[in-house]
């Protein structure tokens, strides 16, 4: 892998913006590091360090960095689909959105795909053995949550062309529509008390995040400062004089989550966050241009899924380890449960490297397409059809789990209770069309 990240930092062309490659790996990683210090594991269960001591979910402002990824995806996203139309002028656009769908999509599938599989079968497994108590049925049902940013993002790449070209005519105006829509959408939720509606917002607060990555690839991002004061007095205001609470991702027990569905206010804290890390963006290019630092970027990116996939696997073996040495578990924020942090987290990286180390090769690129095959007309709405099946698939695995594979388990996905065989069958066919549709008819 470092000859690997050698080679391709070396061939970096000069007008590639590496700071966009550093913020894409410092938001998995602190996501990574977030959940790792949120885990309150106990011989009885696990908890939320966040609820045992509320003081702390301050933090959340900062560590909840989401929005900083779905942003440098809208930025990705809109110069990769434009980079595809310059290279197929005369493509229809069926052929050039499945081309794009797919390319986008393969480093993001195929590596969950993967886990997936290896988690479903080892689900099977322990339930045909008769196991699924304790922490094993705790981490075969929380063990997928984090797949519900895979989903979301999926739906992100699925609406990047017609998003696209809503920026290109109405620019700031197209982010102020879909803002407003989700401002609408809590409107509606807790002023009206419109039952569903509030899951409209998975769309509206995320893909206005992604909207400003477009924004930012054609440089309109000017006043960041600006946007970062706007989006924190926002955000400062909704919290105080709104029904929302002051933690940025979900809590147990609460009856209105900032997160699930997102709320106006996880907007307004996406505002204030890419208005700070674009204030850092002179600093972080110069430092980006030293070619260690850069090189360990590139490396980290070409691993960064699988690392985000894997890493509650890591962390619940950590604590499974623990537990069979007699290991005792400290209450939660205690004095003894601090000094073991570090600890915990070194096992857990180190586990997690051994994961990617594994897996890893599921999220290179597959070989380019021969030329003068392109996709065939008509993929396109093929290609929308997997993208779909996959985002409800991989949306619904995130949220029932892996425990009673068998048992007909299912958790309600906007109204329509999904099963884990179900979400598993809707992510594989719809990851197949997808690539049915990119490779087009004429592709061998």
């Amino acid at each position: 892998m470092g000859s690997r990240a050698r080679e391709l930092a070396g061939a970096t062309p000069a007008t590639r913006d590496r700071y966009v490659d550093l913020l894409r790996v410092a938001s998995l990683a602190a996501v990574v590091l977030g959940h790792w210090l949120m885990a309150a594991v106990t011989p009885d269960g696990v908890g939320n360090l966040l609820a045992v001591v509320p003081a702390l979910q301050p933090l959340t402002w900062l560590l909840q960095v989401m929005p900083v990824f779905f942003f440098v995806g809208g930025f990705s996203h809109a110069l990769s689909y434009r980079s595809l139309l310059r290279k197929r002028p005369g493509g229809s656009d069926d052929s050039v959105y499945s081309a794009f769908l797919r390319a986008r999509l393969q480093r993001l599938l195929r590596p969950t795909t993967v886990f997936v599989l290896v988690w479903g079968a080892a689900a099977l497994l322990v339930q045909l053995l008769g196991g699924g108590g304790g922490l094993t049925g705790v981490t075969l049902r929380m063990v997928t949550q984090p797949l519900w940013f895979i989903g979301i993002y999926l739906a992100m790449v699925a609406f990047t062309p017609p998003l696209l070209r809503l920026h290109e005519r109405y620019g700031w105006g197209a982010f102020a529509a879909l803002a407003g829509a989700a401002a609408a959408v809590d409107v509606l939720r807790f002023a009206a008390g419109v039952p569903y509606v509030e899951f409209l917002n998975f769309a509206f607060v995320w893909l206005a995040v992604h909207q400003l990555g477009f924004l930012r690839a054609d440089g309109r991002v000017r006043r960041p400062a600006l946007l970062a004061g706007a989006g924190l007095a926002a955000a400062c205001a909704l919290v105080a004089f709104g029904p929302y609470p002051l933690s940025m991702v979900g809590m147990p027990g609460e009856k209105v989550s900032n997160m699930a569905p997102p709320t106006l206010a996880l907007l307004a804290h996406g505002l204030w966050l890419v208005g700070a890390v674009e204030l850092l963006r002179a600093p972080a290019a110069r430092l980006l241009e030293r070619p260690r630092v850069w090189r360990t970027v590139v490396a980290a990116n070409g691993v960064a899924m699988t690392a985000f996939l894997w890493h509650l696997t890591a962390m619940f073996g950590v604590y499974g380890a623990l537990l069979a040495l007699d290991v005792p578990l400290p209450a939660p924020a205690s004095a003894a449960w601090w000094a073991q942090v570090p600890l915990r987290i070194a096992c857990a990286a180190a586990l997690t490297a051994a994961l990617v180390a594994a897996f890893r090769t599921f999220e290179r690129p597959a070989a380019p397409k021969a030329p003068g095959h392109p996709a065939a007309s008509g993929g396109g709405p093929l290609a929308a059809l997997g993208a779909t099946l996959c985002l409800l698939g991989v949306l619904g695995l995130s949220m029932v789990g892996f425990n009673d594979l068998l048992d007909g388990r299912t958790a309600l996905l906007i109204a329509i209770p999904v099963s884990a065989p179900a979400a598993v069958a809707m992510t594989l066919g719809g990851w197949l069309l997808v690539e049915r549709a990119g490779r087009g008819r004429g592709a061998r």
